[in-house]
């Protein structure tokens, strides 16, 4: 059972995953400790509010996220990024349709099947 990525992985080679909701996830790459993931988020998507028990950094790579981190609700745009420490409750809509790269730590098991 693999538990780590590819050390190289392509852009257009490695699948892109429909997750519903307007939403398409990229891995980027992973071991238990860490993973980065790509997200694509339709013109007014929602990536519905949860928590986890990971740290999260979230990039913004293109277009405008509404980004609400523990009842606190910011505008973010391509350069920005937000910080989501475990188990703050957080969430995230795209007016304008973007693209995010997620990091986690350590890794989201349910993201993958051989953690």
């Amino acid at each position: 059972m693999m538990s780590q990525s590819e050390h190289f992985s392509y852009g257009n080679e490695t699948e892109i995953e429909d997750i519903g909701g307007g939403l398409k996830r990229q891995m980027l790459g992973y071991n238990k400790e860490l993973m980065a993931v790509k997200i694509w988020f339709d013109k007014g998507a929602t990536g519905y509010n949860h928590a986890h028990r990971h740290s999260q950094v979230t990039y913004i790579v293109e277009g405008e996220f509404h980004f609400n981190i523990d009842g606190v609700t910011k505008v973010l745009k391509a350069g920005d990024s937000c910080f989501m420490p475990p188990h703050a409750d957080h969430g995230a809509t795209s007016p304008t349709g973007g693209i995010l790269i997620d990091t986690f730590s350590p890794a989201r098991e349910d993201f993958v099947d051989d953690l």
